[in-house]
């Protein structure tokens, strides 16, 4: 059995998506004690920027005519979709930054969509956690309501394009523990978080048992 993990964080070390997925993980591998664990982290080991391009315009050049860097790119995107489909189980863990989705895991996402196809069904059938946190408050009657355009897109992709059996485990008020101004939320940020957690180990035993 293969785990596939994938870490958006730019602050590991601090990082409640990690945190998360670091329970569903935990999870899975006591439930698969000889299975393996693929690790990619976009946060610290960022994807180059100009690789999206690189393989998207070497399909409109004939294989002779593609530069180093193109068939590079071209590589690079195959070796990515690899990793995810051959994973029996998929963890996810995604921070919004600056109201959308992280540029790290668009560049690897857009990477992927270039090695596999833009309508490959890539996880079919693969149950999938979404980990996803937000610094603040999205929810309905926010001053933010709507501003979430990250965790729409996620879905899009992972669940609608890749066809994932998605779970979905979504924290918000993440800052409210060392922002003075969101004091007030602390309580509810607390338990916001513990919940979080709880549905991550939840859908870690899920993970382990499809």
């Amino acid at each position: 059995m293969n785990l596939f993990r994938l870490d958006a964080s730019i602050l590991p070390s601090t990082s409640v998506s990690s945190e998360i997925a670091d329970r569903a993980e935990a999870e899975w591998t006591a439930d698969n004690p000889g299975g393996t664990v693929t690790r990619r982290h976009l946060g610290t080991d960022p994807l180059p920027s100009d690789a999206w391009t690189l393989a998207t315009t070497a399909g409109f050049a004939a294989e002779p005519d593609r530069t180093p860097a193109q068939r590079g790119a071209l590589d690079l995107a195959a070796a990515l979709g690899a990793e995810l489909e051959g994973a029996d189980a998929v963890i996810l863990a995604v921070p919004l930054y600056n109201f959308g989705v992280s540029q790290h895991f668009k560049a690897w996402s857009d990477l992927v969509i270039a090695g596999v196809g833009a309508t490959t069904p890539l996880l079919k059938g693969t149950p999938t956690l979404l980990v996803t946190t937000l610094g603040g408050g999205y929810g309905p009657g926010t001053p933010r309501e709507g501003w979430d355009h990250s965790t729409p897109y996620l879905e899009r992709v992972v669940g609608d394009i890749w066809q994932a059996e998605l779970t979905l485990v979504k924290c918000e008020l993440t800052l409210a523990a060392t922002t003075p101004a969101m004091e007030g939320l602390r309580e509810m940020a607390a338990q916001q978080r513990a919940e979080a957690l709880d549905a991550a180990r939840d859908a870690g035993r899920a993970l382990a048992r499809a």
